[in-house]
């Protein structure tokens, strides 16, 4: 008796280890795509910050763009970056752990790391061609590409309600965009270089937010940050002027900090909204960002009259913004489909 109870666990061993190496990649593929963690309201929560940070950013690209070049400021952007979150994770011990990566692991960081980089450059490009509001309006073409990513890639389903808010939404982003554009028609050769920078950073973007989404599956949204900053960084270091830092004053030295310290803040909390809530839900919020954009071009004209101006919006304008805000509340609040 004891004999038969002590041969099993001598065999179950050799036939359970055997085939563990060569079967241990085999279910990771089914279940590449990434699950969120379901807490959708507080997903939700997270993308509002990072919509309110974006809102503001344009006014401190401006006033740091006056003295840097685009390459050099999105240089000092990504090294800044790099050092805050390097510094963090380091003294939690959270920092990536890059050895067991498949190669799929790397083509997804490679992809996130150039769309993230490119966005940067090419928004910042067009920044100096056009005006926030514009920049702001054009750039929605890529939280679009996102939701029909989510819905392509990570076979997120749309109810009723939400195709019906993501039709409002996108109506009303048309409407808003002629009334914003109708505006510059007198002048609008030299914005044609910079919508395009602008429309190529968008795709970027989109890229580079789906890719991260999928990388979650494998790592944290810090750990992932980090590297895409650490990447960045060394993109946009031939491309810089870091000479130019010393000529910078004090109001340009604040805008730069500001820069920094947005960029840390609206991509920690975008990567860690997509970690809890669906990537359509997730672009349905960020697609009004164009008008905290204008909210906060108005009040930093009152305050600073000469640097910023505020950019007109006619009833079909409001109209559209209506139309926006309505389409996004539908298309994230509304329930998913089955």
């Amino acid at each position: 008796m004891p004999a038969l109870q002590s041969h099993p666990p001598r065999a179950v061993p050799p036939l359970r280890s055997a085939p563990a190496p060569h079967s241990a990649p085999a279910p990771r593929a089914p279940r590449q795509l990434h699950q969120t963690s379901g807490r959708s309201a507080y997903g939700l929560a997270l993308a509002v910050t990072t919509v309110s940070m974006w809102s503001i950013l344009p006014l401190g690209l401006k006033i740091a763009l006056g003295r840097l070049d685009a390459m050099t400021l999105t240089w000092i952007r990504f090294l800044a970056a790099t050092a805050f979150l390097g510094v963090l994770l380091r003294a939690r011990g959270s920092m990536p752990m890059l050895r067991g990566f498949a190669r799929h692991h790397w083509v997804l960081l490679g992809i996130a790391a150039v769309g993230l980089a490119g966005n940067y450059g090419l928004y910042a490009l067009g920044l100096q061609y056009t005006n926030a509001g514009t920049a702001q309006v054009v750039i929605q073409i890529a939280p679009m590409l996102f939701t029909l990513g989510g819905i392509v890639f990570f076979k997120e389903r749309f109810s009723v309600v939400q195709w019906l808010g993501f039709f409002v939404l996108v109506v009303g982003l048309g409407v808003f965009s002629s009334d914003q554009i109708s505006h510059m028609l007198s002048g609008l050769d030299r914005y044609y270089a910079g919508l395009v920078f602008i429309v190529i950073g968008a795709i970027a973007w989109a890229a580079y937010g789906l890719a991260q989404k999928q990388l979650l599956e494998r790592m944290g949204s810090a750990q992932i940050m980090l590297c895409l900053y650490a990447a960045g960084a060394l993109i946009f270091l031939p491309l810089s002027s870091p000479s130019t830092l010393v000529l910078m004053n004090h109001v340009e030295v604040a805008a730069v900090v500001f820069c920094i310290v947005n960029m840390v803040v609206s991509y920690a909390t975008f990567s860690e909204a997509l970690a809890h809530a669906e990537a359509t839900r997730v672009s349905a919020i960020l697609a009004i960002t164009p008008l905290g954009t204008l909210l906060a071009v108005h009040v930093a004209s009152l305050v600073n009259p000469v640097i910023f101006t505020a950019e007109p919006v006619s009833h079909a304008g409001i109209a559209g913004a209506m139309l926006v805000v309505a389409g996004s509340l539908m298309t994230s609040l509304g329930r998913s489909g089955r």
